[in-house]
């Protein structure tokens, strides 16, 4: 699973002009996933991210997870971040997950994200999705649980 952070000042999702998602400060959640990946790996990086302190103290240090903060959630799903571009020019996304599993994950990830109590707003998986956002920082953060759960080929 791989997750991208940006911490955002707003954030929203239009899908065919229409809106479907929005949130204030917090962050804006791209969410990735492949086949390896089971409930486990989804409920330990839904930990990771609302735990991960990347939001500002009093002094303007990166002191503070999104929990201290009680900040917002838009998540959107995300099969380009399993992009492999090492041949050609064309990424492969072979990576990726199968789309109905992935869709269960997103679904889960989203699920295990609310437990913490904050709101969490969504795009629409597989869709066409365009999203808007004013990053605060910026802050930018990948997330990849192969390197943070130390997955064993």
């Amino acid at each position: 699973m791989r997750v991208l952070i940006q911490r955002v000042r707003e954030a929203s999702v239009t899908v065919d002009g229409s809106p479907v998602g929005k949130t204030g400060y917090g962050y804006l959640l791209l969410a990735g996933f492949s086949d390896s990946d089971s409930e486990e790996t989804v409920r330990q990086m839904a930990e990771k991210t609302v735990n991960l302190r990347i939001c500002d103290d009093e002094n303007h240090k990166m002191n503070r997870s999104l929990l201290d903060i009680q900040g917002e959630i838009l998540s959107i799903s995300q099969f380009t971040l399993y992009a492999d571009t090492r041949k050609g020019r064309r990424p492969s996304f072979t990576q990726a997950g199968e789309p109905e599993r992935s869709r269960q994950l997103y679904e889960y990830f989203n699920s295990c994200l609310r437990e913490y109590g904050l709101r969490v707003e969504t795009g629409i998986f597989a869709a066409d999705m365009k999203v808007a956002l004013i990053n605060d920082g910026p802050v930018t953060i990948m997330l990849d649980s192969d390197i943070i759960l130390k997955k064993q080929d």
